[in-house]
């Protein structure tokens, strides 16, 4: 059995078991196609399968996307990455941290740029805790107007997130967090553009990214997956919003930097290239390769790494992406210098410089990250390497 025949097959059983409704997969070796495949459907009730061209929600997988922008704006020497953020965003400029009792307290600064980047800042998602009920408190409101017909902006959603205590000292920890969507409002107040079109003039178009976008237009909804959640005994389709993203049949808003973006696995290809290549796509440049070294190299010190998620033991965090420094520890067959990031409803990207690999995955289901079928395919592959 060759390698596109196993992982459809073990991408199929994942189906079988409701893990998922449908998948997609490309594989990418020093830039060349090595592996497609696709297990399922793109939506239950119609029997619609899941094809190449599928339209799914990126939500974190934009992340890598946003770090990429800071790093055009680093290029071009139009910030610092010590920058404090008050410095473009006011609502950051009487920063406070709120302890695990609740008392609320000035902090010794606002967060860097770079903290913002490594994911270091202070803020957090919507969470049990003090400072997570703070953030929530802000996207309950912007639900609530996204909802009525409207929504906040981009740099005003932001500046309402700097309103609230952090959940410690800038710098101190890492803590997976609002830290990308404030990126791109930094990116917005920078350039004098709002975050998507810098996207799309700086990013998309040079790429040709022509699926990649903060909403699917008409003449593409058919294209667009499903949403699912998982539920006993299969799966139901999920519709509600999630981090202020949901409603993809218009232009939002929030543009969120950190959730935000719907992709294909072709568009995606083409960043992930770009990115193995040092910034340059099809004769075109992108970053330095400056930039994207410093975008994908470890960051954390050893304190800060401590808060890293078990699922992440092997990896350090770079810069809006997981970083594999210690392959021996990973909980997959890992590969030295590796990195990318993965989304809420399971989407997948690993650039692995060593074997110059790409891969890419899609999955359409809730409350996801890098699933078992993922690190399955990744073994999968890694296994047929070593033989060759």
């Amino acid at each position: 059995m060759g390698l596109k025949e196993k992982l459809t097959v073990c991408m199929e059983r994942a189906v079988e078991n409701h893990e998922a409704a449908g998948y997609n997969l490309l594989i990418l070796r020093d830039g060349e196609e090595l592996c497609y495949a696709q297990a399922g459907k793109a939506d239950i009730q119609s029997g619609k399968p899941v094809s190449r061209d599928s339209i799914f929600r990126l939500y974190s997988q934009t992340k890598p996307i946003t770090a990429a922008a800071v790093m055009i704006l680093a290029d071009r020497g139009l910030i610092d990455l010590l920058d404090g953020v008050d410095q473009y965003l006011p609502g950051f400029r009487n920063p406070r941290v709120v302890s695990p009792d609740g008392s609320v307290a000035p902090t010794l600064r606002a967060p860097w740029i770079l903290e913002l980047l490594t994911m270091t800042a202070g803020l957090c998602y919507p969470d049990v805790d003090a400072a997570g009920q703070y953030a929530a408190k802000v996207f309950e409101e912007d639900h609530r107007q996204i909802l009525a017909g409207g929504g906040m902006g981009t740099v005003e959603f932001c500046n309402r997130l700097g309103e609230q205590p952090l959940a410690f000292q800038p710098g101190s920890r890492w803590r997976y967090s609002t830290c990308a969507d404030v990126l791109g409002a930094v990116v917005e107040t920078v350039s004098g553009k709002r975050f998507g079109q810098f996207l799309k003039e700086e990013l998309f178009e040079p790429l040709g990214m022509k699926d990649t976008d903060f909403f699917v237009p008409a003449e593409k909804a058919d294209r667009f997956v499903t949403c699912y959640q998982r539920i006993s005994g299969g799966l139901e389709e999920y519709r509600e919003l999630h981090l202020a993203v949901g409603q993809y049949d218009r232009p939002p808003a929030f543009e969120s930097g950190g959730a935000g973006l719907v992709s294909t696995l072709d568009d995606y290809a083409a960043f992930a290239t770009m990115l193995m290549n040092g910034g340059v796509y099809q004769g075109r440049r992108i970053l330095s390769p400056a930039a994207v070294r410093f975008m994908t190299a470890p960051r954390l010190n050893g304190e800060q790494r401590r808060d890293i998620w078990d699922a992440l033991t092997g990896y350090n965090y770079g810069c809006l992406v997981r970083v594999c420094d210690r392959p021996d520890s990973c909980i997959l067959f890992g590969s030295k210098g590796e990195y990318g990031w993965d989304g809420w409803l399971g989407t997948y990207f690993a650039n692995l410089p060593e074997e110059k690999i790409t891969f890419l995955m899609n999955e359409n289901v809730t409350n996801t990250g890098t699933a078992g079928v993922i690190r399955k395919c990744r073994n999968i592959l890694a296994s047929e390497l070593s033989l060759e």
